[in-house]
C-alpha cells in the first residue's frame, strides 16, 4: 500500500540536533515532509521561505529566543494570510509554562520523553484544524473580493442610470466644449464612454485614485477598474504614459499615440 503523504510540511525546531534527527525521521515515515532547524533564527527564515509549512513543532526551553517567543514571531509574519498550527515539546512540565504556551497560541503540548505515537494523533488533529483554518481563510479573501466587485458593479449601474437620465439635448455652449475637449486629446481616445473619459482627464491632472473617486462619487476599486480599462483601450502601459497622452505640453506624444 502506497504511503500518502502530507500536503503540509513540519517545522522541527530544537536546540539538539538528536532530537531533530529523530522526530524528522519519524515523522516522514509516517507522511510528513519535514524542514529541521536547530535553533529559533533558523526557524523563523526557514519558515518565511516556505509557504508549505503549517505545522509548527518546538521546544518550549531554547537559548536566545524560546519557543513561545517563537510562535509570537511566527504570527506576526503571517499576519492574517497565514495559518499555522503550532505544539510544544518540553522536557519540564511546569504547569505556568504549559498556561502561557496555550494563551500564546499553542494548539497542544507533549513532555519529554515524547510517546511517538500520541504526537502523530496529535499532530493528524492539528492538521485537520489548518485545512479548516485555511478553508476559513479562502472564504474571507473570496468574501472581500466579492464585496469589492459587487460595490464596482453598483457604482456602474449608477453611472448608468446618470448617462441614461441626462437629456440628449444639452446647450450648445456645452456641445462646443465637448468637441473642443474631444479635438483636444488623441484620437484614440475618442473609442473610450463618458465616464472612462473623465477617469482619463482626471488622470492627466495628475489626481490620485482617491481624488478622482471623490470627484466622481464612485469608490476607489471602481476608478481602479476604469484606469485599467482606459490602459488596455489606448494600449498604455501606465498611467505615466496615460498622464503624459493627455498633457497640453506633449504634443509629440499625443501624434504618437494618435498615430498608434
Amino acid at each position: 500500500m502506497k504511503k500518502v503523504t502530507s500536503a503540509v510540511k513540519v517545522l522541527v525546531v530544537d536546540d539538539q540536533p538528536l532530537i531533530v534527527e529523530e522526530l524528522c525521521e519519524f515523522l516522514e515515515s509516517s507522511g510528513y515532509r519535514c524542514v529541521p532547524c536547530e535553533s529559533s533564527s533558523q526557524a523563523i527564515a526557514r519558515f518565511s521561505e516556505d509557504l508549505s509549512i503549517g505545522l509548527v513543532l518546538c521546544d518550549f526551553h531554547m537559548p536566545r529566543m524560546d519557543g513561545i517567543e517563537l510562535v509570537q514571531e511566527l504570527q506576526r509574519l503571517s499576519g492574517k494570510h497565514r495559518a499555522f498550527e503550532a505544539i510544544m515539546l518540553t522536557g519540564r512540565a511546569d504547569k505556568q509554562d504549559v498556561i502561557k504556551a496555550l494563551r500564546a497560541g499553542f494548539a497542544d503540548y507533549y513532555q519529554k520523553p515524547i510517546n511517538l505515537d500520541e504526537l502523530l494523533d496529535g499532530m493528524r488533529r492539528q492538521e485537520e484544524a489548518l485545512q479548516e483554518q485555511q478553508k476559513s481563510l479562502q472564504l474571507g479573501h473570496l468574501n472581500q473580493k466579492l464585496q469589492y466587485l459587487s460595490e464596482s458593479i453598483d457604482d456602474l449601474y449608477q453611472d448608468l442610470d446618470k448617462v441614461r437620465r441626462t437629456p440628449q439635448a444639452a446647450d450648445a455652449s456645452d456641445s462646443e466644449v465637448s468637441d473642443r475637449d474631444r479635438l483636444e486629446i488623441p484620437a484614440i481616445f475618442n473609442q473610450l464612454s463618458p465616464r472612462q473619459l473623465d477617469v482619463a482627464r482626471l488622470v492627466g491632472k495628475g489626481q490620485t485614485n482617491y481624488q478622482i473617486a471623490c470627484e466622481l462619487g464612485i469608490t476607489e476599486n471602481t476608478v481602479k477598474l476604469y484606469v485599467s480599462q482606459v490602459l488596455r483601450l489606448t494600449h498604455m502601459h501606465n498611467r505615466t504614459q496615460l498622464a503624459l497622452a493627455l498633457s497640453p505640453s506633449s504634443s509629440g506624444l499625443r501624434q504618437r499615440v494618435t498615430a498608434h
